[in-house]
């Protein structure tokens, strides 16, 4: 997923004119029907090449179980043309199978890029060996707190399924499961044997789950390393003092250098993501102004303009 990217949501059941609760024949056979209506190589409409590419698009993504039952979990509120922007995590649980090595996305929009370039393809998956079950892949959403001491985790995922009429139906379960201590956004956890089924006897397959942070009102993850935009006041950034702080594994004592700015960064060696060369936390200070929300507070502005006269444009205006 590209996070943040707003682009054009596709309708792929407007696209192809059917139903939201199509099975896979009627789908098929409505795509049949319009490509061979919109194939540049027939029809003589202006934009036949275009719509010929938005069939394949929406073929490619509605006959595939795991993808459609992926892209119904976008909700049906979205509307053809209409800004759309991925909610935050919004294939986590979802299990899918293969190696998740990315869909061959080449030719197709940015919207199929963002919600398949980097897992559901077909052709990637195992085909089993011995009959050995197929690997299974999902995403996992974890607290940063978790990395920081490890923890057991109850999570739930759904894999997508066709039922007798062809139609994708959704099959839920629950694990338990021990986050590691040091694990990182992007990283994948080992369940052995928690994959596909084998065949004739055979070993199952072994489930991979890719870590994804939930997001944090305080903290931003780099790798290892830990971002916290921490406010003071100007006196203690002007004066120096020392502050209580927030950090993941607790409050710390952070002493705050006279002289301070806003955006100086202050590092905390090794109090990032723990391991074996655990990472940092950077502080970035950020000078919060008591409001002038009484008379009280404003005449002590006025004073602080007459007695400091500070101007911080004074080079800017030296130079115009």
């Amino acid at each position: 997923m590209i996070d943040g990217l707003v682009m054009e949501f596709k309708d792929y059941y407007k696209i192809l004119g059917v139903n939201r609760d199509a099975n896979e024949k009627e789908i098929k056979r409505s795509y049949q029907k319009l490509a061979r209506k919109y194939h540049p190589d027939v029809s003589q409409q202006a934009d036949a090449e275009e719509r010929f590419k938005e069939l394949g698009e929406a073929y490619n993504v509605l006959k595939d179980p795991e993808k459609r039952a992926a892209y119904d979990q976008l909700g049906p509120n979205w509307q053809q043309g209409q800004e759309f922007r991925p909610p935050p995590g919004w294939d986590t649980g979802f299990e899918f199978r293969g190696a998740g090595a990315g869909a061959d996305s080449r030719g197709f929009s940015d919207f199929f890029e963002t919600l398949f370039g980097r897992g559901f393809d077909a052709s990637q998956r195992a085909t089993g060996l011995r009959g050995r079950g197929e690997d299974h892949h999902a995403k996992v959403l974890i607290d940063l707190a978790d990395t920081y001491a490890g923890a057991m985790r109850t999570i739930s995922l759904q894999a997508p399924e066709l039922d007798e009429h062809g139609r994708v139906r959704m099959r839920s379960r629950s694990l338990n499961v021990r986050i590691p201590k040091g694990v990182k956004p992007g990283q994948q956890v080992r369940l052995t044997g928690q994959g596909g089924p084998g065949l004739g006897g055979g070993p199952s397959g072994d489930l991979y789950l890719e870590v994804v942070f939930r997001p944090h009102p305080f903290y931003r993850i780099e790798g290892r390393d830990v971002h916290l935009r921490l406010p003071v006041t100007p006196w203690e950034a002007a004066l120096g003092a020392t502050v209580k702080a927030p950090t993941p594994a607790g409050p710390v004592e952070l002493s705050i250098p006279a002289g301070s700015s806003g955006g100086t960064r202050l590092r905390l060696r090794g109090r990032g993501i723990p391991d074996k060369q655990p990472g940092d936390l950077y502080v970035e200070l950020q000078i919060a102004l008591p409001p002038a929300d009484s008379d009280q507070a404003r005449e002590i502005y006025q004073n602080m303009e007459h007695e400091l006269g500070f101007n911080p444009r004074s080079e800017m205006e030296a130079k115009a």
